[in-house]
């Protein structure tokens, strides 16, 4: 206990993970003050001529709905030129995930419902980078300044301290999030109340992106953390994420397209790393539609949230074990 209380204070004292925290108070305050220097209260006048535009919309896609399903049924012919779908279900006012509100026709009114999941992505890409850059820096200045040397004489078993060191860094990014996102979301629900709109907001569905984002911050710690470990330096860690993104994601990408490898997008990290933060990414293949294909071809394939989670898991545990057993054979010295 005594070990995780002093990597605690350690980790607190350090003064790049404080000016990490300035700077990501100073980014979130710019956001909420542009935010709110953008919008304002809407009134009665404006409410009711956007609610009478939202509404119009809506009975147009019925009245749409309705002529298709009459030429279907061939009660009623198409006019010249007049794009139908195969299925009029697709146009199905009832079955669409989302229909006009009043709030798509506000100009400069800021409504939280409609842009809470753009700022909870913004939030997270934040923590994300805040969370490998303090791993990586954590183990890194340590190993490279000779304190972990330190730390091995007065607690000379190493699993010990590679756990405590580990434990202590996923507990404080965790404690750091989970006040960071309330008081972020937090200040942008009170902009909507004060200067906006509050709207519908479906906090079901928010809640589960909020919790796979948390998730994947304590991910980019902990690989930080593997690869800085075994990097012995902070700049390991960095090299390594900038090789991979020019080596794999952009020229490996490339390579693909010019050998016209079919659904390449499985072989990127970055594929499986938003499949799992939005709940599954849906990808477009034409390599399966050969010239002369007779028929409808549909080349798409999708990237569930579930494979993302055991690639993105089982990437983090083999860096972490490999980081686990260098520390422990390795002359730190």
């Amino acid at each position: 206990m005594n070990l995780v209380r002093a990597e605690l204070e350690r980790l607190a004292a350090r003064r790049f993970v404080q000016l990490m925290v300035v700077l990501l108070g100073v980014a979130f305050a710019l956001t909420a003050v542009i935010t709110l220097g953008g919008s304002h209260r809407p009134t009665a006048v404006e409410l009711s001529r956007a609610e009478v535009r939202a509404a119009n919309d809506v009975r147009e896609m019925e009245l749409a709905f309705d002529r298709c399903v009459r030429i279907k049924e061939s009660s009623l012919s198409p006019g010249e030129d007049e794009y139908l779908p195969r299925d009029c279900a697709q146009i199905d006012p009832a079955r669409a995930e989302s229909l006009p509100t009043a709030a798509d026709y506000l100009v400069d009114v800021f409504v939280f419902a409609e842009e809470a999941e753009s700022l909870l992505y913004f939030l997270i890409a934040f923590l994300v980078l805040f969370g490998f850059l303090v791993g990586a820096s954590y183990i890194g200045a340590d190993l490279n300044s000779g304190g972990v040397m330190n730390l091995l004489l007065w607690r000379p078993r190493r699993s010990a301290v590679f756990a405590a060191k580990l434990g202590t860094l996923l507990g404080g990014v965790l404690g750091l999030s989970v006040l960071a996102s309330a008081a972020y979301l937090g200040a942008f629900w009170l902009i909507g109340q004060a200067s906006g709109l509050i709207g519908r907001t479906d906090w079901s569905s928010l809640a589960g992106q909020w919790g796979r984002g948390l998730a994947l911050v304590l991910l980019a710690a902990a690989l930080g953390f593997a690869i800085a470990t075994v990097g012995r330096h902070t700049s390991a860690a960095l090299g390594a994420v900038a090789a991979y993104l020019v080596v794999w994601e952009l020229g490996a990408r490339m390579v693909f397209e010019i050998l016209d490898v079919g659904q390449s997008d499985r072989f990127m990290l970055s594929s499986y790393l938003a499949a799992w933060l939005t709940g599954g990414v849906r990808f477009w293949d034409g390599s399966g539609c050969t010239t002369g294909f007779d028929g409808f071809c549909d080349g798409s394939y999708t990237v569930t949230w579930m494979s993302g989670l055991v690639v993105l898991l089982a990437l983090t545990g083999a860096l972490v074990a490999g980081a686990f057993t260098v520390f422990r054979r390795r002359d730190l010295i």
